[in-house]
């Protein structure tokens, strides 16, 4: 096994008993991403002068004893929509082309502080805004196992930097299945945690009700520990949750005997491509096999989540993005006349299609004589959403369904139509809507050797159980590979 292949606290793990270095690892990575970087195109930001002093003073720290975290030494990529103090912090928009942030967002300082080496900012979705890293105005990111199709979004270039070892883990945001999906897609786990375990200071928002940072990894292991690290109460986020109970790693236990375990039939019906619909049972089976007690059930209101995120999505999004308007920072048009021309110009310029049309649709559905009818409408159902699935908790410990209804769709396919791309979210958005967390684990792959993951739902702060159920699921798999 080369040192790439090991994952984040097996590197760890080398370099305090001194096998390896931090230094070592981090050159292994730069040697990969020079390799792989111009077809994959997983990076905004990448300063390899940078990354490779701030290993060396990771280095120094473990061999004087100041440094003992379970991420010491271990080179890590964050998504671009994180600020990072001194660090270029795009979003992948044109609009925040030369912003540097003063301040790092909590997330990372905790990552940091942990010991893990910041290799640089990965590509996304435009303000986090797509399913497929295409509306990225830095070019679409491409997908390892095969690069004509696309890695999944928003979080895409973080899932991909994982899956073709560009890093040993990363950090990634989910508003309506931004960590899960593209985890599904490139053959890694993904993690979105329950709304206010981790603190969403500094995260360039999009979502303010439904944004959650996680991590995306190459097993079970390195997510319960990278989830260890960053959940935190922060009084800086107003929405932040004091919790005891987050040590997450006394989950990774191979036991699932007596768990149980409702398939939701909804999520199996038409449009699920065959070969996903195999692979997820495949693993419903697995566990069944280990003790788990599987059954199917109804969950309802399935059809009206797509709508319903959509619109509260966007409306939050059109509200949250009326800051970027070229006076304080940012992008700034050249030719203009007056204060309005201004702020017509820089944002038509600055903003790319997808965006556009998402604020668009938030303006409409927030206007006088709309409000009522979309907007308040939606939060009903949102609260719908949420009673169908504590109704569901009352019954299983755990729900397991798809990610996805297909495996990762090619280039252009799915941008070119823009509702066949959101009616890509069907299996994840209700999880945000409801404030839950989920976990994307590898469980197949489809006829063409692209990844399909099978996701876990918890209940609200019960992430230990999900976490507890895809160790043991990963344990019996194997290696995924």
């Amino acid at each position: 096994m080369g040192l790439l292949d090991l994952t984040a606290v097996e590197l760890a793990g080398q370099i305090k008993s001194g096998k390896t270095t931090a230094v070592e690892a981090m050159e292994a990575v730069i040697a990969n991403i020079d390799s792989k970087e111009g077809e994959l195109n997983c990076y905004v930001t990448f300063d390899r002068e940078a990354a490779l002093s701030a290993a060396k003073e990771a280095q120094k720290k473990i061999e004087a004893g100041e440094l003992t975290g379970p991420l010491a030494g271990v080179p890590i990529a964050i998504k671009d929509n994180m600020c990072t103090e001194g660090v270029l912090t795009t979003c992948s928009s044109k609009i925040l082309g030369n912003f540097i942030p003063q301040f790092s967002s909590e997330a990372v300082k905790r990552i940091e502080e942990a010991g893990a080496v910041v290799i640089g900012k990965t590509n996304m979705d435009e303000f986090a805004m797509g399913s497929t890293t295409e509306t990225s105005a830095y070019g679409p990111t491409k997908n390892p196992w095969n690069t004509e199709h696309v890695p999944g979004g928003s979080s895409g270039g973080s899932a991909a930097a994982v899956a073709a070892n560009e890093c040993f883990c990363a950090l990634g945001s989910d508003t309506g299945g931004s960590i899960r999906q593209p985890a599904s897609y490139c053959g890694v786990v993904g993690m979105k945690p329950t709304y206010g375990t981790v603190s969403r200071y500094g995260l360039i928002v999009y979502g303010s009700s439904l944004d959650q940072i996680g991590p995306l990894c190459k097993d079970v292991t390195d997510c319960a520990t990278i989830m260890e690290v960053i959940a935190s109460h922060d009084k800086k986020d107003s929405t932040s949750v004091e919790r005891k109970d987050t040590d997450f790693t006394s989950a990774l236990v191979d036991d699932v005997a007596g768990m149980r375990i409702g398939i939701p039939r909804d999520y199996f019906g038409e449009g699920l491509d065959p070969q996903v619909k195999e692979a997820v049972l495949s693993a419903a089976e697995v566990l069944k096999s280990k003790g788990a007690i599987v059954e199917e059930f109804d969950l309802s209101l399935v059809e009206y989540a797509i709508p319903t995120y959509y619109t509260i999505a966007a409306a939050e999004a059109s509200s949250n993005l009326e800051r970027f308007d070229g006076v304080k920072y940012g992008f700034r048009a050249k030719d203009y006349d007056g204060l309005h021309s201004m702020y017509k110009k820089t944002r038509s310029e600055g903003f790319g299609p997808e965006v556009k049309r998402r604020i668009m649709l938030g303006s409409f559905v927030l206007s006088s004589g709309y409000y009522d009818a979309y907007y308040l409408k939606a939060l009903r159902v949102k609260a719908m959403i949420k009673k169908a699935f504590d109704e569901a908790f009352a019954k299983y410990d755990v729900i397991l369904g798809p990610v996805s209804p297909t495996t990762a769709p090619k280039l252009g396919s799915s941008l070119a139509d823009p509702i066949k791309m959101y009616l890509g979210d069907i299996y994840t958005i209700s999880v945000n809507l409801a404030g839950l967390p989920g976990i994307s684990v590898p469980c197949g792959k489809d006829d063409n050797g692209l990844p399909i993951g099978v996701q876990l739902i918890g209940d609200c702060f019960n992430e230990k159980k999900l976490i507890q159920t895809a160790y043991a699921y990963e344990q019996a798999r194997g290696k995924f590979e």
